[in-house]
């Protein structure tokens, strides 16, 4: 007897439930246990259920498909097999490809959904239980940048979402040549007018781009912004100090005392000691 994969559908639109609905009575080893309107339904009908695939849109009023996954995340819940619905265009269907078990462009055809449900038939068969919270952390982490709210925002206000890999290497241009400086040797960026200056270890380098252009640019879960005219790299913070003046300031390894405006002190807190 094939094994029955219990399945919950999660989209706040009736009709692509029930379009998906329909498509899935062809694969009787899923077995529909519930289908949810909203994101706190799905993450009580993960509670209740324990359902081994969840079909999850992603752009949905309240709690959005991220979110889900954070939620059951936070409240240690058993981790269904995440398939995105997703109506986001070609490039950003890639993307998800690359990090989550698999996608479906609305509406799903039966083709697709056919690849799709072979696709997780062998993953459980061959990795039953491998699928823990920290894939789906890195999930999240890596399409959004590990800027959750940034990318929630977005999709709050149906705004495109650039989703990519932060480079390794950075480029800087200078008098024609190019110096590809790597990003984990970059110890802080600061400002100089209507230039950036890299510094590492052995060099500094000038930049022509703005402090916002910079900061997209660079992976948050390494940079941190300590002031309006700061990046810093938090894996050469050596302390994080305050004054009596009520003035705060970081010691990087090399010795260097880097100004931390008070806007920027919850989370440059929270980046030295996490």
């Amino acid at each position: 007897m094939s094994r029955i994969f219990k399945t919950i559908i999660v989209d706040d639109e009736p009709l692509a439930r029930k379009g998906l609905e329909i498509r899935l009575k062809d694969f009787p080893d899923f077995q529909l246990v519930a289908q949810c309107s909203n994101g706190r339904e799905a993450i009580e009908a993960v509670r209740a259920y324990q359902p081994d695939v969840m079909f999850l849109d992603i752009q949905m009023p309240g709690l959005n498909g991220f979110q889900v996954v954070q939620q059951l995340i936070d409240q240690n819940l058993p981790l269904p097999n995440i398939v995105f619905v997703t109506a986001f265009d070609q490039y950003a269907i890639k993307a998800f490809d690359v990090h989550a078990l698999d996608y479906l462009l609305k509406p799903a055809d039966e083709i697709r959904l056919a690849q799709t449900i072979d696709k997780i038939r062998a993953h459980i068969e061959q990795h039953q239980n491998a699928l823990h919270a920290s894939e789906l952390v890195k999930i999240v982490s890596e399409v959004t940048g590990n800027d959750t709210d940034n990318i929630l925002a977005k999709l709050a206000e149906n705004r495109p979402v650039n989703l990519h890999k932060y480079s390794d290497i950075l480029a800087i241009k200078d008098a024609g040549e190019t110096s590809r400086v790597p990003v984990n040797d970059i110890l802080w960026i600061d400002a100089a007018g209507d230039y950036m200056c890299v510094h590492t270890d052995e060099s500094t380098h000038i930049l022509r781009q703005t402090m916002k252009q910079l900061e997209e640019s660079l992976d948050p879960t390494l940079f941190i912004r300590s002031h309006r005219s700061t990046i810093v790299n938090k894996n050469y913070i050596k302390k994080f100090c305050s004054q009596l003046n009520g003035e705060y300031f970081l010691v990087m390894n090399n010795g260097k005392e880097l100004k931390v405006s008070r806007s920027y002190k919850e989370k440059v807190k929270l980046a030295v000691y996490s």
